[in-house]
């Protein structure tokens, strides 16, 4: 069983954002920190949790049951509904990478739970804030 955890971080709403992921669970850890265009908070947060999707099957681990671990209750929300008013084509993607993978559990949980995803998500929106003042 694996864990993904997931964050997003943004400057402004909309705004430059960052993503930050990490998956444990087999042998070290996979940490990322990914750069993100100009988008809402809850934008990010899907965006997040959709790279984080992608870097389990990235890594070959779509046979394993995963944990997403998020601490946004609409990202939670949307795939245990399948649906998100103003967020369908971002919803959509995520339950397309999850139906690659054996099973997915979205799981809300605070921000201090999610403490290195949150950090990895400040390293991509700082990145993303160089990448606009350039």
């Amino acid at each position: 069983m694996l864990k993904l955890y997931t964050d997003a971080a943004t400057k402004g709403n909309p705004g430059p954002s960052g993503a930050g992921i990490l998956i444990v669970g087999h042998g070290e850890p996979v940490e990322q920190s990914v750069a993100l265009p100009v988008m809402s908070n809850h934008q990010a947060e899907f965006r997040a949790a959709a790279l984080g999707l992608e870097a389990v099957i990235n890594q070959g681990w779509q046979d394993e049951q995963v944990t997403l671990i998020t601490d946004s209750q609409i990202v939670v929300d949307a795939l245990d509904k399948q649906y998100a008013k103003h967020f369908a084509a971002e919803v959509t993607a995520i339950v397309q990478l999850a139906d690659q993978i054996k099973l997915v559990i979205p799981t809300w949980r605070n921000d201090h739970s999610n403490r290195r995803a949150h950090e990895l998500a400040q390293v991509g929106l700082h990145a993303a804030e160089k990448r606009l003042a350039n």
